[in-house]
Parts: C-alpha cells; structure tokens; sequence
C-alpha cells in the first residue's frame, strides 16, 4: 500500500501495546490507526467534541474507535479491501473530521487525518464525484471567476435552482449556499504601518495570512483583524489569495477535505514561498479562520514538504493566540472602553481551535474588555463541518448535530451577541438557529472606546 501522506511521525505508535494489533499491511499508516486501544471513551454523551456522529446515532461503529475497528479489518486483508468495504465506507462517510479524538482519545487518534488517507486512497480507483469537485475547488474558482458568485446568489434566489442543484449534484435544496461578497478583503498594499508606538518603544511586526474563506466572505473581519493589529503598533505584512498575480494563495484546505493530496500540496507550495521569507525573519504568521491557519500547523507537516512546513508551523497562530501570546509580553495594549458592548456574550469554538486548546486564549482575550459579560457554549461540533452541511445526504444528519446543544443555547439567550470564528460553524447558526455571528476581531474593534 503506497500511502498518501507522510505518516512517518507515527512511526512508534501502537508499537508494544499488547491491545493495539496493528494491521499486517499500510505501514506507519496501519500503525496511526492501531493507537486506539477500544476504551470506549468516544462512546459517550456529554462534554467535549467527541464524537459527534456517534452522539446522534448512538451506533458503534460511527465512533472513531468503531472506525478503527473497519479499518484493521480491512488493512489486514487485502489491498482493494480498504476502499471496496461499504461498511468503512458508510462509517468514513459520516466523519466529519471534527479532530474531537485528537484531543479527547486517551491515545489522540487522528480520525481526521486518517479520512484524508482514506479518501486519498480511495481516489485511485473512484473518481471524484461533480459536487466533490464543485466544493473542493470553489474557494480557488471564485478567486478566479468573480461571476461565480453571481450564480450561487441565483441559486439561493430560485426554489427551481436549488432543487435542480440537488436533483443533478446532491447539494441540499432547503440549505442557502454561502454567498461570496461583492468586493473581497485584496487590499493593493502589501505592507501597513502602525497606527501608534508598539508599547515597548520598538520596531515590531506581524504577518496577516487572510484565507480565502475570510477575504470572499467575510472581509470586514479581515479589515477588522488589520485595524487592531496596527492600533497595538504593529507594522502588519498581509498575504491574501490574490497577494501574487497568476496564482490564489489559498491553504488548499478544501481540496484536502475531498482527499486531494496532490494538488492541496502544490498550493501549499505556492504559499510556502510567500511565507517562508517572513518566517526566516522569525514573524509570526497569524490567521483568522481556524480550519485554514491550523492546517498550516497540522496537515502542512504531513505532505512531504520538508523544513519549511516544519519552520511554517512553529510560528503560525490564530488570531487570538497571538493576542494572548502579546498579552503575556505586554505588548497588547488596545483603547477598550468600559461598557461599550452591553449585551452578553455567547461564544461558539471551532472544532479546530478546541482540538488544539485554543478556547482559553478566546478567554484571555476578551478579559481584557472590561464589563465585558461573556459565556462559552458547551456543544459538539456544529454540524456544518466544512461542506458536509450542505449534502443533501447529510443535511439531516447535519441539522442534528446543530439541535443537540448548539442551537438550544442560543434560543436561551436570544439578547446575546454570538462570536464564532469558524466560517462554517456561522453558516450553520445562520442557517439553524436564524442568529447572526461576529469573529471575535470585529467583536474587539467594537469595544474600542474611540
């Protein structure tokens, strides 16, 4: 079995451990499946991310562990198994990559990573289907193709369109597509001057990576993210999609999800060339959108790209870890006024950004507004999970997810404000629950007390 993805940093798990029965064929790959050791623990109900097809089925097999019991049996049988087997294939389905287990697992099993392998492998013998492709490319075509936007804005307009959208290509019918802004965050500067001193009366800077998902649909968050980085006195270097003429600077994160390896590594390239000169400068490389930067953190250092990918990852951050990495230093000083925001806050965490622990520098953050009254929701994932909301084979699976504690604390607080950095998770509130969200940089600019 020739794998996809570099799984050499697996290459001691499951080894000694007398439950761990690693499969006979798939390598490092057999072994990153075979650290679950079956303990149950992704079969529960209650806190954390974990598992949350299982949370709705209540089926065994639809939890990381009963996935990795598929996956031995089909890698020690043979090769075709692994992508022939309908039973793996309907329990892979239903992942939604959440990286709940990555956290959770006793043993950290990747489930996430391991369905890239999965449909990477799966690719070599079934063609990607025309919604796949659709969804896979669509941050990179409507970089290139403006218009495209115009069409989903149609598709959203026209009851006909949506159900023939759902009849020829399976996207859900009663779910509004996200519609793409008519002016994209591509500012022609590259580099910004700071608004005041840095606190500590030196030089300082910081790299802005806006992804595609924040520049074409959300670009006041990126604008936001600009202005607040400068008012702490920093000079801020922006990379976006559109920074270098005949090519979109996009993580690739899209393509990966369909178990595109190849050609998310080829973006990936093209984004490491641009970074990579900051990188050596020893700057932080700072993201708005968690799915993307965090793949540059994670996923970059599993597709063969040597040290860069590894030099990239030690020094890219979300946007509030490096708010609460400032703090910590005293470089972070922002004009918040007292009472500006007077509605409570509810904040929703990204799968993503909880997998790595994240939640609590949202919490360092916005300490630092004062009377600021805010509250995390404790959920599962949302349930929109990159596309897999808008399928119409998974849109009821999807909405389920949303209805097991998402959407029933928002109806709870119908006064509050809702913070959600995820692009996918505020589409889901959008469409399950009818709220409006703001990332947590515009939330920040409006407590500003200029």
């Amino acid at each position: 079995m020739r794998t996809e993805l570099d799984w050499s940093e697996y290459q001691d798990r499951g080894m000694g451990d007398a439950y761990a029965d690693i499969p006979k064929q798939g390598g490092d790959f057999a072994k990153a499946v075979a650290v679950c050791i079956r303990s149950g623990v992704c079969e529960q109900h209650g806190r954390g991310v974990m598992c949350p097809s299982f949370r709705v089925t209540d089926q065994p097999l639809l939890s990381p562990g009963g996935r990795v019991q598929l996956l031995k049996r089909a890698l020690n049988s043979d090769e075709a198994a692994l992508t022939a087997d309908t039973e793996l294939a309907e329990a892979m389905d239903l992942c939604v990559a959440c990286k709940g287990c990555k956290r959770e697992c006793e043993n950290n099993v990747d489930m996430a990573q391991i369905k890239i392998e999965y449909l990477a492998q799966q690719l070599k013998t079934q063609p990607l289907s025309w919604r796949s492709r659709l969804f896979a490319y669509s941050p990179i075509w409507l970089n290139q193709y403006p218009i495209l936007g115009s069409l989903i804005r149609w598709r959203n307009k026209l009851a006909l369109l949506a159900k023939l959208g759902e009849k020829l290509l399976g996207i859900a019918a009663k779910v509004p597509l996200p519609e793409a802004t008519h002016k994209p965050f591509s500012p022609q500067e590259q580099s910004f001057p700071p608004l005041v001193p840095h606190p500590s009366g030196e030089t300082r800077a910081v790299v802005l990576w806006l992804d595609s998902f924040s520049t074409l649909f959300a670009p006041q968050q990126a604008e936001d993210a600009l202005y607040l980085l400068r008012l702490a006195g920093l000079t801020v270097h922006v990379v976006h999609p559109k920074s270098q003429p005949g090519v979109v600077l996009d993580s690739g994160r899209s393509l990966l999800t369909f178990g595109l390896v190849n050609e998310t590594r080829q973006l990936a390239k093209q984004l490491l060339s641009v970074l990579s000169p900051h990188v050596a400068a020893g700057l932080s490389i700072v993201g708005l959108e968690p799915s993307s930067l965090l793949m540059l953190r994670d996923e970059y250092k599993t597709l063969g790209l040597g040290q860069p990918a590894v030099a990239l990852a030690k020094q890219a951050l979300l946007f509030e870890e490096f708010i609460a990495a400032e703090l910590t230093r005293g470089g972070f000083q922002l004009p918040f006024q007292a009472g500006k925001i007077a509605q409570p806050v509810l904040i929703h965490g990204h799968c993503h950004q909880k997998a790595i622990g994240a939640m609590k520098s949202v919490r360092r953050v916005l300490k630092t507004v004062p009377e600021l009254e805010f509250s995390f929701i404790e959920s599962s994932c949302c349930g929109m999970a990159g596309t897999f909301g808008l399928e119409a084979e998974h849109v009821d699976y999807s909405h389920q997810m949303a209805q097991q504690s998402l959407v029933p604390a928002l109806q709870a607080a119908p006064a509050a404000l809702v913070v959600s950095n995820g692009f996918g998770c505020a589409h889901q509130i959008k469409v399950t629950a009818q709220r409006a969200t703001l990332h947590l940089a515009t939330l920040l600019r409006q407590a500003l007390g200029e």
